[in-house]
């Protein structure tokens, strides 16, 4: 991508898209873009110095066409004024997925696959080989606590990508080794049903070349796998599993690493939560098969800080807790709740939900009031559409009703905050992938001044 100067992003304000606006921006090229929404990320790349506009105005693409690259995200409508006028005159363009799978070509790509944990055991396995002093570009799906950043670069030529199954982006990855966290149903949108899901996963665990790490249990046709595969689990014996172990203060453990090359005691991930634990012992494989110490591993686990909204802690303060988290599939939402329940025993959980997407609460009502019933109490707010238009009689009502909780409330957006004035808090968890994070300050304002 040499031959550009200029780099047009549509949707720049997205996680995956701003990182690499970041990359070509910090490489000394031009970049600038759209997004539909102003937010704090979006500010931040302005801060940096791209320009960005949130109104379609065709005039702000770079008129050198020839060296100018359009990037843009599949969640862009296709019918969107600039998508339509950068295609008409003839812009080179290309998909979110393929600027990244060509700025890994000539690295050796680390990749971290999975429907759920990809982002937080991304970020960790980049933060390993960051403070091991090796050093590695990497490619988060979140804002990294340790960097205050969704991208990482290095003179390193090892590249640590989180890789999206979402319209089946990661195939545009060829990984020298590779983690596959999960291969749930997600995104039936774009696959249709959970068997085309795992077609795309043996897919791309068949573009992995040298070790592919995947979680006991994950059951995909791995016939076409050239690579060496190993398991991995938290506490159930395999190639790489968690052994001794002992459950700290506010949600942390120490534990055993075990893995062919040995056995790392006294480990401890800096974040709480078991699911935090099996995250860290598929980061550490990769890691450790790449080549990085086992006393490196050990302390960039003890020195992790986390991922802006996974298990975010916002406030701990006068017996009340508040826990911001991005969680939006079911078994995201069941494993986050179980790790709040272990560091706060006893309390009780107040839940907001806002589900995101309409075919997503369709595909997955049931699972999602299964998990939601876990909790003590919960505010249901509607759907974020995202990039979809509404479906007839597809709403959050849909998971409502077919919840047994008895302490459940329907709410706009408007009415969450009066809510939860009237409420007393000991536990708040608030969860979504859409543009529930817009609450996060006012929340947690609100609940400093009980404290």
């Amino acid at each position: 991508m040499a031959q550009y100067t200029h780099y047009y992003f549509l949707g720049i304000g997205g996680i995956g898209m701003s990182a690499i606006a970041r990359y070509f921006h910090r490489k000394g090229g031009i970049v600038s873009g759209y997004d539909r929404t102003l937010s704090p990320l979006t500010q931040r790349l302005e801060q940096e110095g791209i320009a960005i506009h949130y109104q379609a105005r065709c005039q702000d693409v770079p008129t050198d066409r020839e060296h100018t690259l359009v990037i843009y995200t599949p969640a862009i409508p296709a019918d969107f004024e600039e998508l339509r006028y950068v295609q008409d005159k003839g812009y080179t363009l290309v998909k979110r997925s393929r600027a990244l799978g060509e700025i890994a070509r000539g690295q050796e790509c680390l990749a971290i696959a999975g429907t759920h944990g990809k982002t937080t055991t991304s970020t960790l396995l980049a933060h390993i080989l960051t403070s091991s002093s090796e050093g590695c570009s990497a490619f988060l799906g979140g804002i990294s606590k340790n960097y205050d950043c969704n991208l990482l670069i290095s003179d390193n030529p090892v590249l640590v990508a989180e890789a999206d199954e979402f319209d089946r982006s990661f195939l545009q990855l060829f990984p020298a080794i590779a983690a596959i966290t999960s291969a749930d149903a997600d995104h039936l949108d774009i696959y249709g049903d959970k068997d085309h899901v795992k077609e795309a996963f043996a897919a791309f665990a068949a573009q992995t070349s040298g070790s592919l790490v995947i979680k006991k249990g994950v059951e995909i046709d791995l016939s076409q796998c050239k690579a060496r595969i190993y398991r991995y689990a938290y506490d159930s014996p395999c190639d790489f599993y968690a052994s001794d172990i002992v459950a700290l203060d506010k949600g942390l453990f120490d534990f055993t690493l075990n893995w062919p090359g040995g056995r790392i005691p006294h480990c401890s991930v800096g974040i709480p939560g078991w699911i935090n634990v099996e995250n860290a012992i598929a980061a550490s494989a990769v890691a450790l098969l790449h080549g990085t110490s086992e006393e490196a591993v050990r302390e960039a686990l003890a020195s992790f800080r986390g991922v802006s909204r996974r298990f975010d802690i916002r406030l701990e303060q006068g017996g009340i807790a508040y826990v911001d988290d991005y969680a939006h599939h079911p078994e995201e939402i069941r494993s986050a709740i179980s790790s709040i329940r272990n560091r706060y025993p006893g309390k009780r959980i107040c839940g907001v939900f806002q589900p995101h997407l309409y075919t997503r609460t369709r595909d997955f009502c049931d699972g999602f009031a299964s998990a939601l019933d876990t909790l003590d109490e919960l505010i249901l707010l509607p759907i974020y559409p995202a990039r979809e238009l509404p479906i007839p009689r597809v709403s959050s009502e849909m998971i409502f009703e077919r919840m047994h909780l008895a302490d459940k409330c329907l709410a706009t957006k408007d009415q969450l905050m009066d809510i939860l004035r009237s409420r007393r808090i000991e536990v708040l968890v608030t969860f979504g992938a859409g543009d529930i994070d817009r609450f996060v300050g006012p929340i947690t304002e609100e609940l400093q001044k009980r404290c």
